[in-house]
């Protein structure tokens, strides 16, 4: 009985010692810039502008 807790106990060490040799490879995480398009919002302000703007115009001509 004492042989066998002994054995159990040298491979219980053996089993921890060769855990703690584990080498992990880690990669290095690469970070991108990211692009934002803006240009959609401010053309379609620019054609709501000159749509207003000719309705405008159309509307002085009326008045005159």
């Amino acid at each position: 009985m004492k042989a066998l807790l002994t054995s159990l106990f040298v491979a219980g060490f053996a089993v921890a010692g060769f855990s703690s040799c584990a080498k992990v490879k880690v990669e290095p995480i690469e970070v991108k810039p990211i692009e934002i398009n803006v240009n959609v919002r401010v053309t379609v302000e620019k054609e709501l502008d000159n749509f207003f703007g000719d309705l405008d115009a159309k509307e002085q001509k009326i008045a005159n």
